[in-house]
Order: C-alpha cells, then sequence, then structure tokens
C-alpha cells in the first residue's frame, strides 16, 4: 500500500499481524533503517535484535553483557548501529559504541559522557551524530573518529535530534526550551528558540516530519505536542495516561497527516492532525507500548513493551484481524 493512500479508514483497520514475545525484559529503543526494510532493537536482556520488516522475521541477535544496551540507533549501513551502554560507562567512559551486526563486533567506542545517554540521532546526510545524556550535554560525533567533535552544555534532560535534510538540529532542555541549531555551525548558538507554552515539563523525545515542516514532541507528563518547525507555534497538543517508571513515545506517519502513541493504559491513540481529532483507539494486547515508530516506507509501525509487535492495514472485508504470528527465539 502506497504511504500517500493513508486516511482515517486504514489507520482505524490496522491490526497486529505478527509478534515477538522471546524478549527478557523491555524493549529500551527502536529504530528502522531509512531506505532498507530493516529494524532493530534493544532490550533490557543486553540484546541487540535485526529484522527484516517486510517479511516480519528475525534475522540476527547479538548480546552484549559487558556495556548492556540502552539506546540505539541506526547508522546509513544496515548492518550497523551506534548504541548508548548500560554498565561500567562511569569508570571507562565508554557510553556509545558503533556496533556491525553482521560479525558481532565493536567498530568503535565514543567516550565522554558520564552518566546515562537518553538521546542518539544520526544525520541523515553524513557520518555524524549527536548524543544528549543526562550529564547535561549534547555531544557531536563522527562515526570515522573516537574523539568528540563538539560539546554544547545544556541545562536539564539535552535531548536531541537532527531534521530529515540534517541540515538542522533541535536539541531541548529544561522548562520546555527547544532550540534550533545549524548543524554546519552549531558553534555560534541557537538561531531560534520555541517554548511549548503552559507545560514545563522536560522534553523526552523529539522527532521531525519527513518534510521538515513539523516538529514532533513528547514530554515527561506525557503531553505531545505538534508544532510549526519553521515558526514553533503549537498546532496540536494531545494527553495521554500517565505511565509509571516509563515515558511514552510518539510517532508521526510519513505524511505528517497523523500521529500516534501509546499509552499508560494499555492502549495506542492515532490522531488526524489535519482535523487535530481521534481517530483510532486500540488495545494494544502487550501492556503499555512504551516504544513506538512508524516505518518510513511502508504502511506499518511498531509497537514495543517486554513483547514486540507489528501492525499493518487489515484487508479483510469481513473486519477479521489478519493472522498473529507468535514468534518463538531464534539466534
Amino acid at each position: 500500500m502506497s504511504l500517500s493512500e493513508l486516511d482515517d479508514d486504514i489507520i482505524r483497520s490496522m491490526s497486529i499481524g505478527a509478534v515477538f514475545s522471546d524478549y527478557v525484559g523491555k524493549i529500551t529503543s527502536l529504530d528502522f533503517h531509512r531506505t532498507d526494510d530493516f529494524l532493530i532493537t534493544g532490550s533490557e536482556d543486553d540484546s541487540v535484535r535485526l529484522y527484516d520488516i517486510a517479511n516480519a522475521k528475525l534475522l540476527k541477535t547479538t548480546y552484549h553483557k559487558t556495556h548492556g544496551i540502552d539506546r540505539v540507533c541506526y547508522t546509513h549501513h544496515p548492518s550497523a548501529l551506534i548504541c548508548s551502554s548500560k554498565y561500567n560507562f562511569e569508570s571507562t567512559g565508554e557510553s556509545l559504541r558503533y556496533l556491525s551486526m553482521y560479525d558481532n563486533r565493536c567498530l568503535r567506542f565514543f567516550k565522554g559522557h558520564k552518566e546515562r545517554v537518553i538521546s542518539i540521532s544520526m544525520s541523515p546526510i553524513n557520518d555524524c551524530f549527536m548524543s544528549g545524556s543526562l550529564d547535561h550535554t549534547a555531544r557531536m560525533w563522527d562515526l570515522r573518529v573516537n574523539v568528540c567533535q563538539g560539546i554544547m552544555h545544556l541545562r536539564g534532560r539535552p535531548t536531541v535530534a537532527y531534521d530529515q535534510q540534517g541540515l538542522v538540529f533541535a536539541a531541548a532542555m529544561e522548562g520546555g526550551a527547544i532550540k534550533l541549531f545549524d548543524s554546519r555551525s552549531y558553534d555560534k548558538g541557537p538561531f531560534d528558540t520555541f517554548f511549548v507554552g503552559g507545560d514545563t515539563a522536560e522534553v523526552c523525545d523529539i522527532k521531525f516530519s519527513y518534510d521538515g515542516k513539523l516538529m514532533l514532541l513528547t514530554t515527561t507528563h506525557n503531553n505531545i505536542y505538534v508544532l510549526d518547525a519553521y515558526g514553533g507555534e503549537k498546532l496540536y497538543a494531545f494527553s495521554v495516561e500517565s505511565s509509571t517508571g516509563s515515558n511514552i513515545e510518539a510517532t508521526l506517519t510519513p505524511d505528517g497527516q497523523y500521529v500516534l502513541s501509546g499509552s499508560g493504559d494499555g492502549t495506542l491513540q492515532a490522531w488526524n492532525i489535519n482535523m487535530g481529532r481521534e481517530v483510532a483507539n486500540w488495545d494494544s494486547h502487550i501492556g503499555v507500548a512504551a516504544c513506538l515508530k512508524w516505518a518510513p516506507r511502508r504502511a506499518m509501525f511498531v509497537a514495543a513493551s517486554t513483547v514486540l509487535t507489528f501492525w499493518i492495514p487489515n484487508d479483510d472485508a469481513e473486519g477479521n484481524p489478519p493472522m498473529t504470528t507468535n514468534i518463538s527465539p531464534s539466534s
């Protein structure tokens, strides 16, 4: 199905097509490759898993017991990723790693952050990436060298994201402030600053729409905002039920028409942002889905808790959901 065909009826028809239930602990992060049909996940069982999303197939699992797995972010290569460490980084400084899924090898360590990394964003146009940490710094890196290329000291919880063209990046800090930087001259300071009016909660996730016109924010108070990425105006605001112990992730469809989010009550919700209304509310069947992303090139999304689910349009004229497959462990 073409992504240009998305409408309210198709969004409402989304249902579970496959389930991967062999995780031990929560899935903490997931990411799609930008141009190939691959998905990676990181979880509390210290595993990284690679999936073929076109065929709903687990391709490979690797374990990383020494440093653990927290956040994962795809690089440009379909078998390579950046991940943040969960253990030992305070003493070794090895807070970020560049991993090859092809041969289960660490290609490079990146030292610098003193506390947990909560945000990673890869530039879509070159080998640069950014990380934000609870040590109140955002750092710029290059995959080709292990030395930090730049550092910004920010108040609060620094969450970072490149736009889809790689020309601009956003950094969130305390008080609901979002600062925009030119990625080629960030050392000159932000060229614009937005404030999410009336909400001083810290931003825990930032996503740009594919056309660069919208910015999606999720806060630690489980509020979701859609902003005009050029002027910072708040276009829409949605709220979901709070979740104890985890933040909720929201996602935009590639056409920028819909926002989807998990909720603390175990449901998934979708809103048509052109109309400013809710169009769907599903039982996730997996509890609170803290990880949620729409695939860049397909009419599908994934939602995860301790279980990973693939959601696709239901073409059954009878209205029955597609067959759900419980996937057994694989190496």
